[in-house]
């Protein structure tokens, strides 16, 4: 066999490194239709369905895209290892602090309908049920990068067509700080949907990355 060249065997590409340089989410009500096309033939991002409501500003600690994946394994009395294993859970949560209080942000937090509050300036009036409803919504999550001149954007577009406010974490009400309302939502199966999460990656910038995801060059 021949020698190996180390870069063309590594193929490192410095240009695939991507960031969320900004990022931005949306949630709707189940009632809303479903993300199908976010992108046009040309790579375009396109405006939301109607009835997709920002959440604005979160605080620097982002969207955390967790979960829980594990395995059912079978044991045998001939082997040290495990001869079978299948997955037994396989979930998808969104972690983010909303800093802003507006009607999307603070419905989420208090498992509002997203029609119990009105315009940011008009009075807003709620109170804890004794049984709380359970509350699906339809959430969009999409990250804005850009190449090396920062002129062609690249998007990651996530979407959970069917989540439910899975963990409420505090409400901080502090003098140096934003008042702030942590919570998870948790991706549900959506059976029109037939998933739990799609996602897509496109844009001008990701179109001009082409013949960069193999070969040799890092840059």
């Amino acid at each position: 066999m021949p020698a190996a060249d180390w870069n063309t065997l590594a193929a490192l590409k410095r240009r695939l490194v991507r960031k969320a340089l900004s990022y931005a989410i949306f949630i709707a009500d189940t009632d809303t239709v479903t993300l199908t096309a976010p992108f046009d033939t040309g790579g375009v991002l396109q405006t939301l369905p109607a009835g997709y409501q920002p959440i604005g500003y979160t605080d620097d600690s982002g969207i955390t895209w967790s979960g829980d994946y594990s395995l059912s394994e079978v044991a045998s009395g001939q082997s040290a290892k495990p001869v079978r294993a299948d997955v037994e859970t396989d979930t998808v949560t969104a972690q983010f602090v909303p800093i802003e209080t507006n009607a999307a942000s603070t419905c989420l937090f208090e498992d509002l309908p997203l029609s119990s509050l009105g315009e940011v300036g008009t009075p807003w009036d709620w109170s804890r049920p004794m049984v709380p409803a359970t509350i699906y919504r339809r959430m969009v999550a999409i990250a804005r990068d850009t190449t090396e001149g920062g002129t062609d954007p690249i998007y990651i577009v996530r979407h959970l067509p069917l989540a439910l406010r899975s963990e409420r974490g505090e409400e901080q009400w502090v003098r140096t700080e934003a008042i702030s309302r942590e919570v998870t939502m948790a991706a549900y199966h959506d059976d029109g949907a037939g998933t739990d999460s799609r996602t897509w990656v496109d844009g001008p910038g990701w179109r001009a990355l082409g013949g960069t995801s193999s070969g040799g060059g890092g840059s």
